[in-house]
C-alpha cells in the first residue's frame, strides 16, 4: 500500500466515488471524449488518483427526501452538476449504496467507509455498519470462507512505512481490518471455530499484529478485543508484546500450539439431534439426545415410556439393504457426521435371545388417555420451551446455508433443521394421538384439547407450533372424521376457525404476516415460510451480473434473515420462558409418532368407515 495524496476537500472525495458511479454510463467509448469536455473541472481533479474504470463497486445516488424522478437523475446527471450540488449546504444528506461489484472490491469499499469508534454514532457510520452486517451475513452466497480470509489478509498492510502520513494511513487500515474481523467473529463465532481456514487465518493475523505492536501501540486495544472474541491457547500473550515493555527481543512471531482449538469430535458431542426409535414398523418415539448418546440410554428412555423392563428390550439398527445390527449397551448411536448407524428399532428379547419386533400400536394407545389428564396450558408451555431451546440457538446464517446449499454437510444448519423436524413431528403427533383414540367421546375431548393448546401457543407467541397443530388437525385423515367434528362445541369451532385463518396461505400468507407483526419480541416465527421468502428472493434475482455480485439481492436476503435476530431479542429477560411440570415435560419431550401416511389413513377408516 503506497501513499496517496492528502484530500483537498469533501468535494474531491465525493468526486472520486461518483467517478466510479458513472462508470456504468460510459458504455459507449465514442461518448467518452465528449463527456470529458463537458466536465473538465471535475475530471481534472479526479485524475490526481489513478482510478480503474472497470471491475469496481457501483454506487447509486439516493435522495432521502424522495424517489421522484430518481431514474432520470440517477442515470443522466453529470459529474460536474452533482459536485456543484454537494458544495452547497443542503439540508438533504446524500447517500450511496452498493449495487454490485466483485467480492474483493466490495470488501475494499467496506474498509474504506468503515467508521471506527469515534464516528460510529453518525448517520454515515450507521449506514456502513448496516452494509457490513449485510456483507457478513450473506458472504457465503458468493465466496467461500477461505476466499474471505485471503482477501482480509490482502487488505492488512504488512510492509514497513517511513513517512508520517503513510504510517498514519497504515495504522488506520490495520485498525479497520481488525475491527471488521472482530465484527465477523462476534457474528459468526459458532461457525468459525471449527473452520480450519479460519484457524490458520487467525494465527497468521495474530502474528502480523503482534509484530506491529511495538511500532503501532494503538493496535493493542484492537488485538485484545479480538483475542477476547476468539480465544486461542498460545505460548505468548499480548502483555509480552506490549509496547510498554523495553525488551525488543520479545518481538518475534507468535508461536501457537498446534492444538490451539478443541478437536471437532469434542464439539460434535455437544450437538443435539431428534432421535427416532421405532417401536413398530411405522411408528417411533421421538426424543432429544446428544450425538454421543449410547444404546443403553435410549433403551432406558423407551422402557420407561412403554412401561416394560429394560432387560426385555434390545436396540437394533436396520441398515440398507435390510441388514440388522444388534447394538451393545456401550455402542454409540451416532457417528461424527451426525448420522445414525441405521434405522433404530426396539425389539423384545425372549429366552432364546431372539429379537421379536412389536407388530402393532395396541400397547401404545394408553398414552392418549394420559394426554387427556394433562393441563392444556402446561402442555403449551412445555411445547414452547422445547421450541425455544432450539430456536434460541439458531443463527441467521443457517437460513443462508440451507437455502443456498453451501457446505450442506458441514453441520452449519443443525439447529435450523432440528426445529423444522420438530415442526413436522408435532403435526404427525397430533394426527397420531387423535387416530389412536378408539372412542368417539374421548376423540372429541382430544380435539378440543389440541385447539386449546394451539390457542395457548399463540398467546405464548409460538407460531411455529400453532401452524403444526392446526395443520395436523386439517390433514385429510383427521378432517374426514365428520362424526367427531359434529360433536365439537360451537365455541371451539369458532376458535379453531380463527386459528385456521392464521395458516391461510392466500395473498402470500397475509393473515399470518399481519398477526406476526403485531406480536412483540421475543417470538417464534413459522420457519418454513421464512425459508420460502428467501428462496423466492434467490430464484427471482441473479446472484451475479457480468461477474459482479448483485449486492441488492444480498441486502434483501440479509433483511429477511435478520428477522431471526429480532425474534430472539430479550428472550431470557422476558416471561415467555415459563416452568412446566416434570410430568408434562416427560410427555412432550418423548412424542409417540406414526410417520406412515397410509397407516394413519387406515386408522381413520377404522374409526369412521366410509358410508
Amino acid at each position: 500500500m503506497g501513499s496517496r495524496p492528502q484530500p483537498l476537500n469533501l468535494q474531491q472525495e465525493e468526486g472520486k466515488l461518483l467517478h466510479a458511479a458513472l462508470v456504468e454510463q460510459e458504455e459507449d467509448e465514442d461518448d467518452e471524449e465528449g463527456s470529458e469536455e463537458s466536465s473538465s473541472d471535475s475530471t481534472s481533479r479526479v485524475e490526481v488518483v489513478t482510478m480503474p474504470t472497470f471491475d469496481v463497486p457501483y454506487f447509486r445516488y439516493i435522495d432521502e427526501e424522495g424517489t421522484e424522478g430518481e431514474e432520470e437523475w440517477s442515470s443522466s446527471r453529470s459529474l460536474s452538476s452533482i459536485e456543484e450540488d454537494s458544495s452547497t449546504d443542503s439540508v438533504v444528506s446524500d447517500r450511496y449504496t452498493v449495487v454490485s461489484g466483485t467480492p474483493e472490491k466490495i470488501l475494499e469499499h467496506l474498509l474504506n467507509e468503515l467508521m471506527l469508534e469515534d464516528d460510529q454514532g453518525t448517520t454515515q457510520g450507521k449506514e456502513t455498519d448496516s452494509l457490513l452486517d449485510d456483507f457478513l451475513l450473506t458472504y457465503p452466497v458468493f465466496m467461500s470462507t477461505s476466499d474471505l480470509c485471503q482477501a482480509l489478509l490482502g487488505q492488512y498492510p504488512s510492509k514497513r512505512y517511513r513517512g508520517k502520513e503513510d504510517r498514519k494511513e497504515a495504522l488506520e487500515r490495520k485498525g479497520k481490518v481488525l475491527h471488521l474481523v472482530s465484527q465477523w467473529v462476534a457474528l459468526c463465532k459458532g461457525f468459525l471455530r471449527e473452520d480450519e481456514h479460519v484457524q490458520l487465518f487467525m494465527k497468521t493475523l495474530f502474528r502480523y499484529v503482534l509484530d506491529d505492536l511495538y511500532e503501532y501501540p494503538a493496535l493493542e486495544k484492537d488485538v485484545r478485543e479480538l483475542q477476547r472474541l476468539y480465544p486461542t491457547h498460545r505460548r505468548h500473550t499480548v502483555d509480552e508484546y506490549s509496547p510498554h515493555r523495553k525488551s525488543k527481543a520479545l518481538f518475534h512471531q507468535l508461536s501457537f500450539k498446534e492444538n490451539g482449538l478443541p478437536s471437532r469430535g469434542t464439539q460434535t458431542d455437544t450437538k443435539e439431534v431428534l432421535c427416532h426409535v421405532y417401536m413398530t414398523m411405522d411408528s417411533y418415539l421421538s426424543m432429544r439426545a446428544h450425538t454421543g448418546v449410547q444404546a443403553q440410554e435410549l433403551l432406558q428412555a423407551v422402557a420407561e415410556r412403554m412401561d416394560v423392563p429394560q432387560g426385555e428390550l434390545a436396540l437394533v439398527a436396520v441398515t440398507y439393504p435390510g441388514g440388522r445390527l444388534l447394538l451393545q449397551p456401550q455402542d454409540r448411536v451416532y457417528s461424527d457426521s451426525l448420522r445414525a448407524v441405521g434405522r433404530l428399532h426396539v425389539c423384545r428379547k425372549d429366552v432364546g435371545e431372539v429379537l421379536n419386533p412389536f407388530t402393532d400400536n395396541s400397547e401404545l394407545q394408553q398414552r392418549t388417555a394420559r394426554l387427556l389428564s394433562l393441563n392444556t396450558w402446561d402442555v403449551a408451555v412445555a411445547l414452547t420451551n422445547f421450541d425455544w431451546s432450539i430456536f434460541d440457538s439458531i443463527h441467521e446464517q443457517e437460513l443462508v446455508y440451507l437455502v443456498f446449499s453451501r457446505h450442506a454437510n458441514s453441520g452449519h444448519t443443525v439447529a435450523l433443521e432440528l426445529l423444522l423436524q420438530r415442526c413436522n413431528e408435532v403435526q404427525l403427533w397430533v394426527m397420531t394421538e387423535v387416530l389412536l383414540c378408539p372412542t368417539l367421546c374421548k376423540r372429541v375431548q382430544l380435539i378440543k384439547k389440541f385447539i386449546k393448546i394451539a390457542a395457548h401457543c399463540k398467546a405464548q407467541r409460538n407460531l411455529n407450533c400453532v401452524f403444526a397443530i392446526i395443520m395436523g388437525l386439517n390433514t385429510a385423515a383427521v378432517s374426514r372424521l365428520s362424526h367427531t367434528w359434529e360433536k365439537i362445541p360451537g365455541k371451539f369451532k369458532k376458535l379453531f376457525l380463527e386459528l385456521e385463518t392464521i395458516t391461510d396461505p392466500s395473498l402470500n400468507h397475509k393473515a399470518y404476516r399481519d398477526s406476526f407483526k403485531k406480536m412483540k419480541a421475543p417470538k417464534i416465527p413459522f420457519l418454513p415460510l421464512l425459508l420460502k421468502d428467501i428462496t423466492f428472493i434467490h430464484e427471482g434475482n441473479k446472484t451475479f451480473h457480468d461477474n459482479l455480485v448483485n449486492f441488492q439481492k444480498l441486502h434483501m436476503i440479509a433483511d429477511t434473515v435478520r428477522l431471526i435476530r429480532q425474534c430472539q431479542r430479550d428472550h431470557m429477560a422476558h416471561d415467555i420462558a415459563q416452568k412446566s411440570s416434570s410430568e408434562v415435560r416427560a410427555y412432550v419431550d418423548y412424542l409417540h409418532i406414526i410417520d406412515n401416511q397410509q397407516t394413519l389413513f387406515e386408522l381413520s377408516q377404522r374409526l369412521e368407515p366410509r358410508a
